[in-house]
């Protein structure tokens, strides 16, 4: 999925009251595990509680929102929205995942990698994940170059020189890691009984990526696909919904242009590898 126009350029001042009101509320409703939606009365007791002012927010009288406070509040609405109804049904458990990856390896039967993950005994089977979007890409890029397993960092050049080299290797590569059209990293976990720092860590990991990329396309005017493939039901939604909210937080501040969440990576990537297509033939016409 895509950042919602409505909420996508917005600036930073509008970012700090969405992460402030976040923590200082929480994420979820504590009794049915869904995303929350704060009410005007949260937002101001929250900024009370933080002593900071809600004026910006909540009128004088106290019962309506400002312009920013609707726009505030309109965005709550949608991420609960878009996590609750759109993003939850696609996400994978191991055994649906499973059921997908053996799907597709019988029916494209491919040549590409598909590794273990990093689990020991019972739990060491493939990373159904990674295999499912190496299998795509194979399948859809054709004669196309990519790299499913960059072994160094990512580097934009200008006439030959370099401009700007990524701070972290990242999962996947297309066409190269020199001046790449997209690049995209992968977050799988069906086997992890506890959301710990290293998932976490992993999240703040793609906002920095993020955080490069958006520079250079500011300064450099050089443009970048970044996309965040993630799934595992009972991590992502039962251990991690507060880290889903980070996730479309940062897409909608335009850190990543696209996430593709559990099964969304078999209904979108296809296409999405089209479009990488066309703008390599865009780039260099006599391919």
């Amino acid at each position: 999925m895509k950042a919602d126009k409505r909420f996508a350029g917005r600036p930073l001042d509008f970012w700090a009251n969405v992460r402030a009101l976040s923590e200082s509320i929480g994420y979820t409703h504590r009794k049915t595990g869904t995303i929350l939606v704060p009410t005007l009365d949260d937002m101001r007791t929250a900024m009370k509680k933080r002593g900071q002012s809600a004026d910006h927010l909540v009128s004088s009288s106290g019962n309506k929102p400002t312009p920013v406070g609707k726009l505030i509040c309109a965005y709550f609405e949608y991420r609960a929205e878009i996590l609750n109804g759109y993003v939850r049904p696609r996400l994978m458990d191991a055994k649906r995942a499973k059921k997908e990856f053996d799907n597709l390896k019988r029916r494209l039967k491919p040549s590409c990698p598909l590794p273990m993950n990093k689990q020991k005994g019972d739990k060491r089977v493939p990373a159904y994940l990674t295999g499912i979007v190496n299998m795509l890409i194979e399948a859809n890029a054709k004669n196309h170059a990519y790299d499913l397993n960059p072994r160094r960092l990512t580097t934009f050049t200008r006439e030959g020189v370099p401009l700007r080299t990524l701070a972290r290797r990242v999962d996947g590569i297309f066409p190269t890691t020199n001046n790449p059209i997209a690049l995209w990293e992968i977050k799988e976990y069906y086997f992890t009984t506890t959301f710990g720092s290293r998932i976490a860590d992993g999240v703040y990991e793609t906002l920095l990526d993020g955080m490069e990329l958006k520079e250079l396309s500011e300064n450099a005017h050089v443009k970048t696909l970044h996309y965040l493939i993630i799934d595992a039901y009972d991590t992502w939604w039962e251990m991690g919904r507060s880290y889903l909210c980070r996730i479309i937080d940062a897409l909608s501040m335009g850190y990543i242009d696209e996430v593709l969440f559990g099964y969304e990576v078999i209904e979108k990537l296809p296409a999405i590898i089209q479009d990488w297509i066309q703008i390599y033939e865009s780039r260099v016409p006599n391919q």
